[in-house]
C-alpha cells in the first residue's frame, strides 16, 4: 500500500520487499499510521479505532491511502459545504425520507475497496432498512463508519483535491452505486455546481434549467447555489430550493 499525500500526486515505483515488510509511517508528525495497516480491511480497522487522529482527511482507493494535510479554507469550502448541510438536512427531515451525513464520517464501498470521507451524503431510510447501507460500530463507541452505497455524494473541489474530487472519485462512487454526485468549486467568483446523475457508462452533468436550476431525482427538488457577500465583503452562499 503506497500512501500519497495531497500535495504530490505522482506514483513512484514500489519495490516488492517495501510493500511487503510492516513499517509506520509519519507524516508531517501530524500523521502516525500503524505498521499494521497492509490494506482495505486493516485501513478501516485503524480508521474506527480510538488511535486514529481526529478530523484526518483521507481516502483509500486503488489499493492506496492519499492522506490531504492541507488546512481547510473558510469561504471556498468551509462555508459551502455548511450552506448544503443547513439547507439539505431539514429537507430531508421534513420529508422524512433519511439522513444527511455531514463532513467527518466514513463511508465505505466495499465491493470496490474504496473508503472515503466525503463532504456530505445522503443515504435513505429505504437503503437502510433494506440492508443496502449499514452502519458499522467503532471500537469503543457507536456508528463512526456507513458501509454501502448512498444515493447522494457531494464534494467542494479544494486545490489539494482537484485529482481526487474530479477525477477518481467521479469514477469511483459511479462504479459503486450513487446515483447523484454533486460537485461544487466556489474557488472563483463564478461558482461551479454541477449535479451528476448515473448515465449508461458514467455520471453525466444534469442539464441547467431556465434560471441556472439543476433538478435532482434523489430530492425530487430542483436547486441552485447563489453566491454574495457578508458584512466584511467576504463571500457567503446560500442553496436556494425549489
Amino acid at each position: 500500500m503506497a500512501i500519497r499525500a495531497a500535495e504530490h500526486r505522482t506514483r513512484e515505483p514500489r519495490r516488492a520487499a517495501e510493500r511487503q515488510a510492516g513499517m509506520a509511517v509519519h507524516i508531517a508528525r501530524r500523521v502516525d499510521i500503524p505498521d499494521w495497516v497492509r490494506d482495505h480491511e486493516s485501513f478501516r480497522r485503524w480508521a474506527r479505532s480510538p488511535e486514529y487522529p481526529e478530523k484526518l482527511r483521507v481516502a483509500f482507493y486503488d489499493g492506496d491511502l492519499w492522506v490531504d494535510l492541507d488546512m481547510e479554507q473558510l469561504y471556498v469550502h468551509n462555508q459551502v459545504k455548511a450552506q448544503v448541510a443547513v439547507t439539505l438536512i431539514p429537507l430531508v427531515e421534513v420529508a422524512d425520507i433519511g439522513t444527511f451525513v455531514t463532513d467527518g464520517m466514513l463511508l465505505t464501498i466495499a465491493e470496490i475497496e474504496l473508503t472515503t470521507i466525503p463532504d456530505g451524503y445522503f443515504v435513505s431510510y429505504a437503503a437502510l432498512r433494506e440492508g443496502r447501507v449499514r452502519e458499522v460500530a467503532g471500537a469503543s463507541n457507536g456508528c463512526v463508519e456507513l458501509v454501502g452505497s448512498p444515493e447522494m455524494t457531494l464534494e467542494v473541489v479544494s486545490r489539494s483535491s482537484e485529482e481526487k474530487d474530479l477525477v477518481v472519485l467521479r469514477e469511483r462512487y459511479y462504479e459503486g452505486g450513487v446515483l447523484e454526485y454533486w460537485l461544487i468549486d466556489a474557488r472563483t467568483e463564478d461558482v461551479g455546481f454541477e449535479l451528476l446523475k448515473r448515465g449508461a457508462k458514467g455520471f453525466t452533468p444534469t442539464r441547467r434549467q431556465s434560471g441556472g436550476w439543476l433538478k435532482s431525482e434523489v430530492f425530487g427538488r430542483s436547486f441552485r447555489l447563489v453566491r454574495g457577500s457578508n458584512q466584511l465583503g467576504k463571500p457567503s452562499y446560500k442553496l436556494e430550493v425549489r
